[in-house]
This record gives C-alpha cells, sequence and structure tokens, in this order.
C-alpha cells in the first residue's frame, strides 16, 4: 500500500497532464502522438466547459435527409442510450425523455413517423462545429470481427489473447487535479518508482514471464492485431462453441498507426492503407509482420464477456447496435446521446444520412466533428469498415433543459 501511495504522489508529479487512449481505431485513420511513453500529450489542454463554443442552434429542416430516414431503426439504440444517460451531464433531462419514451405504447419501435415525431417533440438539433468552426469532419469506420481460436496452445493456434496484468497501474489524476477529470497514466512499480508499462515489443518477447492470464490463442497475428484496433470481437473455438471478447484496458502507450508506417515507407500507397491493403500486405510479408506490428507501442487487454445476440458493450455500457450506434470524442458529444449524422457511403458519393446514438470512444476520436461508424458482426462488415474514411457532418439531438449556454 505504501508503494502504491509513493508511486501514485510520484506519477502525478511528473504526467500530471497525461492521458491514455481507450479503445484504438481503424489503422489507416490514426495519427501517431508525439509524447512521453506513458501517454499521449505531456500538455495540459485548456478547460473547456462542455458545449461551449462547439454547437450552433439548427432546425430540422437543416438535417440532410432528416425526414426521409427510417427513426424507427434507431429507437432501439435509443433505448439502450437510456440505460446509460440518466448518469451523465444533463441526466435529469435525459431521464425525463426516457421515462416518456418508455411510457409511450411501443408504437414508435415500428413506426418511423411516431419515431420521428417523439424527436422532433423532446429534442432540439444543434450542428457541431469543431473548433475553428468548421462544420465538416472526418467518418471512419469499425465492426466487431470473428477469429478462429483454441483454449490451448497448440499447431496453428500460437497467437496469445491476453487479459488485464496484475501489475499494471491505472492511476486517476482528478482526485489531486480536477482540471484532470477522466486522465489517466498507466504503468508499473519498479522497486518504489513508477515506469511506463511495457510496450508491444517488450510484452511480446516477455510473454508468459508476465503476470497475466492468456485468455485465448488464436491463428492469425494481423487478425489479432485488428481485434485490438477494434475494441472487441468473437472467436470462435474448435468444437464450435463462440468465446466473446471486450477491451479490459491498454498499456498506456500511444497508438501508431501501422497504415500510415506502411505509407511512410513507400510501401502502400495512401488509398491502398486500408484494413484490406494491411491485411494482404501481411499475407505478402509474413516474415516482416512482427516488425511492422512493434511499430505500434499500444497494447490492448481483453476480458471474457457472456454471449448474446447482442452487439458488443461500449464506453457507454450498453450493448452496440449496428449502423445505429457511433464512438464519439465524448468531451465534445456526450455519451448516450442522440446524433445525426451526414456522410456517405465507404468509398462512395451515395448519401448515408441517419440518426445515430453516441454509444462508444476510441482513442483516434479526437475532436467535436469526428464519429466512427459501428457496422456491425462478421466480414461484411468489416469490408464496410476497413473501407470507410468519409467526409461528414453531425447534429446533436439535446432535450430543451439541456440547451447549451
Amino acid at each position: 500500500m505504501r508503494k502504491l501511495q509513493a508511486a501514485f504522489v510520484l506519477v502525478t508529479l511528473f504526467l500530471s497532464a497525461c492521458s491514455t487512449v481507450q479503445r484504438p481505431d481503424t489503422a489507416a485513420a490514426c495519427a501517431p502522438c508525439a509524447a512521453c511513453a506513458a501517454c499521449p500529450s505531456p500538455t495540459v489542454p485548456p478547460v473547456v466547459p462542455p458545449f461551449s463554443r462547439s454547437l450552433q442552434p439548427a432546425s430540422w429542416s437543416e438535417l440532410p435527409g432528416w425526414a426521409e430516414d427510417d427513426h424507427a431503426a434507431a429507437w432501439g439504440a435509443f433505448l439502450q442510450s437510456c440505460r446509460g444517460i440518466a448518469s451523465k451531464p444533463h441526466g435529469p433531462a435525459w431521464k425525463r425523455v426516457c421515462d416518456q419514451a418508455r411510457a409511450t405504447n411501443g408504437s414508435e419501435a415500428g413506426n418511423g413517423k411516431a419515431a420521428r415525431q417523439f424527436f422532433e417533440t423532446h429534442l432540439r438539433p444543434y450542428a457541431v462545429l469543431a473548433g475553428d468552426g468548421n462544420a465538416s469532419g472526418m467518418v471512419t469506420g469499425y465492426y466487431e470481427p470473428l477469429l478462429r481460436g483454441s483454449r490451448h496452445l497448440s499447431k496453428g493456434f500460437e497467437q496469445p489473447v491476453r487479459g488485464v496484468p496484475d501489475d499494471l497501474l491505472t492511476i486517476d489524476l482528478s482526485a489531486i487535479f480536477p482540471e484532470l477529470k477522466d486522465k489517466r497514466v498507466r504503468g508499473r512499480l519498479e522497486g518504489n518508482k513508477v515506469v511506463p508499462y511495457w510496450s508491444r515489443a517488450e510484452i511480446s518477447a516477455r510473454g508468459e514471464k508476465l503476470p497475466l492470464k492468456t485468455l485465448l490463442y488464436v491463428d492469425n497475428a494481423v487478425e489479432l492485431f485488428f481485434l485490438q484496433v477494434q475494441g472487441s470481437g468473437r472467436v470462435k473455438l474448435p468444437d464450435g462453441s463462440m468465446v466473446r471478447l471486450n477491451y479490459a484496458d491498454q498499456n498506456g502507450h500511444p497508438y501508431q498507426s501501422i497504415g500510415r508506417v506502411l505509407v511512410e515507407r513507400g510501401e502502400l500507397k495512401l488509398e491502398e492503407a486500408s484494413m484490406q491493403g494491411i491485411q494482404a500486405w501481411a499475407r505478402a510479408n509474413p516474415s516482416r509482420l512482427d516488425d511492422l506490428l512493434n511499430t505500434n507501442p499500444s497494447y490492448v487487454f481483453f476480458r471474457e464477456t457472456p454471449n448474446s445476440k447482442d452487439g458488443p458493450v461500449g464506453a457507454l455500457g450498453v450493448p452496440l447496435t449496428a449502423e445505429r450506434s457511433i464512438a464519439v470524442d465524448p468531451r465534445s458529444i456526450p455519451l448516450g446521446a442522440p446524433v445525426f449524422l451526414a456522410t456517405t457511403r465507404p468509398n462512395s458519393t451515395q448519401a448515408m444520412n441517419r440518426l445515430m446514438l453516441a454509444q462508444d470512444t476510441g482513442g483516434a476520436i479526437k475532436g467535436a466533428v469526428r464519429a466512427d461508424f459501428f457496422w456491425g458482426f462478421g466480414k461484411e462488415a468489416g469490408d464496410q469498415a476497413g473501407r470507410m474514411k468519409q467526409s461528414g457532418r453531425m447534429w446533436l439531438l439535446l432535450p430543451p433543459e439541456a440547451a447549451p449556454k
């Protein structure tokens, strides 16, 4: 206990401005961070009140395709958000709206017109703007992959899926520095000194010497890497049973895009640095794969979760809904809130305008006008997610009582 207290004091003195990523994001979209080894930024950003300068009142007619969307398709995801949003900022206002949603006769679930009327009656739209006033931002995609694996190390199943190590320290700095709310550092004790936790290369080299549990072994190193990128997935075992995995923690190192590394090395063109392009490179260069993966020092640890028909659980603590859930930056968009997204389909100019729910976060999802679109489970969803890097606009829907000041 004395060592942990000493560690806490030490780390708050020299890493007081640091924070770590949560779920990493798509490999081609993430930018590298110039940072200390334990966290992305050594500089404390100015504290900006929620929603200030980032929202502009709008009318429903300004939302492109709002009237044509199938609002009933978002109703189930909205009710899922109601399970987690009451404890968030403006909880009482959301509780009122959610209580009224639950009290309806359920017609909204199958009636797009009724669902649309409910949202227009109880919520107000606000255009989301970036810090420089720009209304356009980037929209990427993610999904829940399927891997093949085994409970035991054996030929063909040699890539370990790790649980959270016993010696990983996660320290919340807000207890001493309130302005660092939600800022955490991760590290480990070396004597009475806190040092950065092992990098990806070091974790791979130390292997079973680390005080952690290996949950499973899978058959493909690059697919395991993308499982870490997505933050959740399913593994099919030899007997046909399915294991579900979800993000549990991360080693505290900043995420480095391996797609960007390949582009910088001249091995892929920028337009080829999608998930599919990286997978193709890995198949063609198996002997060089470990070196490439280790250029990203970030490492994600998993936990097993119960099997269900629902989507994976996001940062809000509720299951994600395919094509109706997005990951956002919670400093700008409150988790749980409805967001109308106007973008285009992957690698296309075809409009894709729909009501989404902000139910997840991601390490590369930084900024007000920034979203990661959840496509669902399996190969088809992965094909869409891997190609998605579109421009888009966002409108936040809020109860009148929660209007930004």
